[in-house]
C-alpha cells in the first residue's frame, strides 16, 4: 500500500469533519436553544425545513449547494472576490456539505437535550438575579451536557461519512478535495481494491470508535 496515496484523504476527512462538527455544533446549539424555548406561527414548517437534509438524496443536497454557492451565484461571486478562488471544488466546500448534512442530526439531538432541562430551575435562577448568559452557562448547558456531547459526536461521525453532496460540490481532486468516501468510490471504480479496503477499514475504525463513545455517553 502506498502511504503517500492513503494518508491525504484520511487527513483531509479528519480536518473537514473536525471543522464541520465544531461549526454545526455551535449553530445547532444556538438554533436548538431558541426553538426549544420559543413558539411561533409556522414553527413546524421551519423545523421540517431543518430536517430536510436528513431525508433528501445527497445528490439533491449537493445540487442545491452547487447552485447556491456556484460561481454564478451572488454568494459564489462574493466569496471569489474576497478570496480570489471559488468555493466549489475546494475543501471549504466539503466542510459546508458536511455541515448541511450533519445539521438535522445535531439539531434534533440538542433540542431533545434542551427540552429535558427543567424550566423551573432556569426561572428560579432568573428570579435570583441571574442573567440569561449565566442561566445558560450554569444551569442549561450542564444539565444538557450529555445530549450536547452526543450531538457533537454524531455530527462528527456524519460529516466523516459524507459522500454524495461532497462529491458534487467539492469534487474528487486528489490532495485537495478527495476525502475517504470519495477516494473509496474512485478506488473501486479503477479496480484498486487494496486501497479501497485500506480506506474502508480506516473510516469504519473511526466511525466505530465515535459511535462506541456516543453509546457510552448515552448510558451514563
Amino acid at each position: 500500500m502506498n502511504w503517500d496515496e492513503w494518508l491525504p484523504p484520511v487527513w483531509l476527512s479528519l480536518r473537514v469533519s473536525i471543522i464541520a462538527s465544531i461549526i454545526v455544533a455551535i449553530i445547532g446549539m444556538l438554533v436548538a436553544r431558541f426553538m426549544s424555548r420559543h413558539s411561533f406561527k409556522g414553527k413546524s414548517i421551519v423545523e421540517t425545513f431543518f430536517m430536510l437534509p436528513l431525508v433528501l438524496p445527497p445528490t439533491v443536497v449537493g445540487f442545491i449547494l452547487l447552485i447556491t454557492l456556484g460561481r454564478g451565484s451572488w454568494i459564489g461571486k462574493a466569496y471569489e472576490w474576497l478570496f480570489a478562488q471559488p468555493i466549489v471544488f475546494s475543501w471549504i466546500a466539503a466542510v459546508i456539505a458536511a455541515v448541511i448534512v450533519a445539521f438535522p442530526l445535531v439539531y434534533q439531538t440538542m433540542k431533545v437535550g434542551f427540552l429535558s432541562v427543567d424550566r423551573h430551575l432556569e426561572d428560579s435562577a432568573r428570579s435570583a438575579g441571574a442573567s440569561e448568559l449565566q442561566v445558560l452557562r450554569y444551569i442549561t448547558l450542564p444539565l444538557a451536557k450529555r445530549s450536547l456531547t452526543t450531538a457533537y459526536l454524531l455530527g462528527f461521525a456524519r460529516g466523516l461519512g459524507e459522500f454524495g453532496a461532497t462529491l458534487m460540490i467539492a469534487g474528487n481532486i486528489p490532495g485537495r478535495t478527495q476525502t475517504v468516501p470519495t477516494a473509496i468510490y474512485i478506488a473501486v471504480e479503477t479496480g484498486e481494491m487494496g486501497m479501497a479496503w485500506a480506506w474502508t477499514i480506516a473510516i469504519i475504525s473511526f466511525s466505530f470508535v465515535m459511535l462506541l463513545f456516543t453509546g457510552r455517553k448515552l448510558e451514563q
